[in-house]
């Protein structure tokens, strides 16, 4: 799914710069521009990268 249609930005992309240590928005902006149009992805890509850490922190803690 799109999450940035200006930047023709996928989830999967996110969750790709996520996994290649991606950690804010800012990363996410650098790297693709999130936001630089309307905003209106700011939300959702916020959402996203939100939920990927969530799983990455779980991920960590069962393994500890």
């Amino acid at each position: 799914m799109y999450v940035c249609i200006c930047n023709k930005v996928s989830d999967k992309d996110i969750k790709a710069s996520i996994q290649d240590g991606a950690t804010t928005m800012r990363a996410l902006y650098k790297e693709h521009s999130i936001g630089s149009q309307c905003g209106k992805c700011c939300q959702c890509a916020k959402q996203v990268l939100n939920q990927e850490l969530i799983k990455i922190a779980d991920s960590q803690f069962q393994v500890a």
